[in-house]
């Protein structure tokens, strides 16, 4: 009971943060320019907009994350390193977000992501040969999830590289509504790929 009250709290912290936080700082930061937002409750680098971006949707990730594993009984090791290991990639991102842009780490990191896929399907069709019925249905949706997910990445990567090209210096990037289609999708097929895994399991 108390690990799905903590769930609970992690997820609506997450959706008041991610919902209510992005609309405010999505109005204060189309009425006022750069040197008018620091004036405001919603300065750059303030309060409100540090603990929107890493105690908003990252914290109550973690503590939702926290508060699962307490309700399936996980060995203590497990939550702790599950809490540490998080809290330690928040961190990193603080101290990389002050770091000057460096290209090479980038196409390292989107390397890594792309042996990563590759190897999640390797061993997703290792685990996929033996299912069937509704577990064989939840594995095919989570493939799809995994794809979608990669795309998402990819188009990611694009967009965010653009304003570091010299040849596209002051060139308008378009809308990014493609990068949230694509996540979503990819989202919304591992949603419905562990609904129907599980379904497996409420019937055995």
């Amino acid at each position: 009971n108390i690990g799905l009250v903590i769930f609970i709290i992690g997820i609506l912290w997450t959706i008041t943060w991610g919902i209510a936080g992005s609309i405010c700082i999505d109005r204060f930061a189309n009425l006022y320019t750069l040197e008018e937002l620091d004036q405001t409750a919603w300065a750059a680098g303030g309060g409100l907009m540090t603990l929107w971006g890493l105690g908003g949707a990252p914290l109550g990730a973690l503590v939702a994350g926290i508060g699962i594993l307490l309700r399936v009984r996980a060995k203590a090791s497990t939550i702790l390193f599950f809490a540490i290991g998080v809290l330690v990639a928040l961190a990193l991102m603080m101290v990389f977000g002050n770091l000057r842009h460096i290209p090479a780490l980038f196409g390292i990191g989107g390397t890594i992501i792309l042996l990563c896929f590759m190897g999640t399907l390797w061993y997703w069709a290792k685990n996929r040969a033996g299912l069937s019925g509704d577990a064989a249905i939840g594995a095919d949706l989570n493939l799809t999830g995994y794809v979608f997910l990669l795309i998402a990445a990819w188009y990611t990567c694009g967009v965010a590289s653009q304003p570091f090209l010299t040849a596209f210096e002051g060139v308008d990037p378009g809308t990014p509504v493609h990068l949230i289609f694509y996540f979503v999708l990819g989202w919304l097929f591992l949603f419905l790929g562990n609904y129907y895994s599980g379904r497996k399991q409420e019937k055995d």
